[in-house]
């Protein structure tokens, strides 16, 4: 009898749990080397995005501590225009008063600037990623953009995919009326152009960071829906979610427990991608003046107003805000692709 009691027990039997299906997941995550770099570089967006909110860094992205349009440099002599001096024309022949009826003032002028020109302006004259028009430093401005951009991208993503996924799981589990109610809302949402309801739903709820979110929400989980009702519909007779029915489990623990982790990288990948177009869409809403209010700095307010400055040859706000936007959004997807494969049911044999 013994015998049997130690043989049951041992590792490896029948007895002994499973691995779980996030445990499993992680365990081959970590096994990804792109995917953890892509984490790695994601989190590190994270932490920048908390400091900055906590006001740690970028806090004085407002103020204007350069010359207008500073170069990117770390050190360099303080160019002409930050000392307030304006170039008089010379010759024996004229006569600045007849030239300019301000000219006698501007003597007076520079002196008053020289006066008044406070440490700060000195100092920003070796700005690393160079200044703007109003001379604000381009560095904390990709950085306080990089919270607000990140910040809408990221939460609308998170509502939209809350409501495909809950939605598009109703109607693929259950069916019926509730299916057929379903499918009539997603083509209510489908056959209005998704550039019509933004613009609809923002003159509605006027502008601001949470009237941005929601308007993204809105527009963008009907993709979801779909992709989600179809892998419930197909789950949803599946011999383990009948087993799972035998041995009481209730409705909500077979649609959220039991199915949900196995159409998980279906999510996954839908919600990278809502992500990035998220993004592009609160540039798209920033240049025309429906996204982030004006006292706010995004990504899309950065390229609105590098547009300008480009044609003029200033490049480094242009080169800033697309760099910090790309970096975070190619190791975003990089990292969802790497989840996606981790939780994948067909590659889970594959070890």
């Amino acid at each position: 009898m013994s015998a049997v009691v130690s043989t049951a027990s041992a590792p490896g039997s029948a007895l002994e749990r499973s691995e779980g299906v996030w445990h499993a997941a992680w365990r081959r995550f970590k096994g990804d080397r792109v995917g953890v770099v892509s984490m790695v570089v994601v989190l590190a967006f994270l932490l920048l995005i908390a400091a900055a909110a906590l006001g740690l860094v970028a806090r004085q992205w407002q103020q204007e501590i350069g010359v207008p349009n500073a170069p990117p440099t770390w050190l360099g002599p303080a160019p002409p225009e930050a000392t307030g001096a304006i170039e008089q024309p010379k010759g024996p022949n004229v006569d600045i008063s007849d030239i300019d009826p301000l000219a006698p003032k501007y003597a007076e002028w520079a002196e008053l600037a020289k006066k008044y020109q406070t440490s700060d302006t000195v100092k920003a004259e070796t700005l690393p990623l160079g200044g703007d028009r109003l001379g604000r430093d381009v560095l904390a401005k990709a950085i306080k953009g990089t919270e607000i951009s990140v910040f809408v991208g990221v939460l609308a993503a998170v509502l939209a995919t809350l409501i495909g996924t809950v939605l598009g799981a109703m109607a693929g589990f259950f069916g019926g009326k509730v299916g057929d109610f379903l499918e009539w809302l997603y083509n209510v949402f489908t056959a209005i152009p998704d550039i019509l309801l933004i613009f609809a739903f923002a003159a509605v709820f006027g502008r601001g960071i949470g009237t941005v979110v929601v308007i993204l929400a809105l527009v963008g989980w009907t993709g979801l829906y779909r992709q989600v009702r179809a892998e419930f519909m197909k789950h949803r007779s599946r011999e383990y979610v009948r087993a799972a029915e035998a041995i009481g489990a209730s409705t909500a623990s077979r649609m959220f427990r039991h199915i949900l982790p196995n159409v998980s990288h279906v999510i996954l990948v839908r919600m990278s991608l809502l992500v990035v177009g998220f993004i592009k869409s609160e540039v798209i809403l920033s240049y025309l003046g429906l996204g982030v209010p004006i006292d706010q700095v995004s990504w899309g307010t950065m390229l609105a107003e590098a547009q300008g400055e480009l044609i003029l040859g200033y490049w480094w706000q242009l080169a800033a805000a697309t760099t910090f936007m790309a970096t975070f959004l190619i190791a975003f997807s990089l990292a969802a692709d790497a989840w996606r494969d981790a939780l994948d049911p067909k590659l889970r044999g594959i070890e």
